[in-house]
């Protein structure tokens, strides 16, 4: 299956498309993963990037559909794969299927704005081995220190609240008009993204029947 996640930052797409993509057996397509490693192996792209994304803004759609198109072209992807953040604009979506991209199903998680900066304002990453955590779900052993290498866990500053805030502005102008193009090609699906993880992927899979 050709599959898009859609929702607000923080809902969820990461770790929902995660368990789905396992399930199907198709990779799952971060653009954030991809822009993040290109951030940080310093390339032109990535560094264009980065002054976008510490400023809570959307990267440019042909830095973006430049990145899918070369990704999507690898073998892994022949049986179906899972986009998890793009396309984020009605011109993203139009040039992904002006380029022959089709898909099976839209998913739509839906979570309001004060839970996505409880959610995301929680948020620790290591500033040494990457690993993640969250002060209330995922906390760690020792505060402040990951529990797998012992480094310093950092609050990113696409996560801290006011970054939150203006990601939410963004996504709501910007990307939330996606549900209406996709509905009307008859490929969205809503779910709610507040329920508990297995809840919240159980009513994925009865989506995507």
């Amino acid at each position: 299956m050709k599959l898009i996640f859609l929702g607000p930052p923080g809902a969820g797409k990461g770790t929902q498309a995660a368990i789905i993509s396992k399930k199907l057996n198709i990779p799952t397509i971060s653009t954030g993963e991809m822009l993040r490693a290109a951030i940080k192996a310093g390339t032109p792209i990535g560094l264009k990037a980065k002054t976008f994304m510490d400023a809570g803004k959307l990267v440019p759609d042909e830095v973006i559909i430049g990145i899918i198109g070369q990704r999507l072209e690898e073998s892994d992807c022949k049986d179906g794969f899972i986009l998890d953040g793009v396309p984020r604009t009605i011109a993203q979506a139009e040039a992904l299927e002006n380029s022959g991209i089709d898909f099976d199903r839209v998913i739509s998680l839906e979570v309001g704005d004060e839970a996505i900066v409880k959610r995301m304002s929680g948020r620790r990453v290591c500033a040494k081995c990457g690993a993640t955590y969250h002060m209330e779900s995922k906390p760690p052993k020792a505060e402040g220190l990951c529990d797998e290498c012992g480094g310093e866990l950092t609050v990113r500053s696409d996560d801290k609240p006011e970054t939150v805030r203006d990601r939410l502005k963004v996504y709501h102008s910007e990307t939330e008009p996606l549900k209406e193009f996709y509905a009307k090609r008859g490929r969205l699906r809503e779910v709610h993204g507040d329920q508990d993880m297995a809840a919240a992927t159980k009513a994925i899979e009865e989506a995507l029947v």
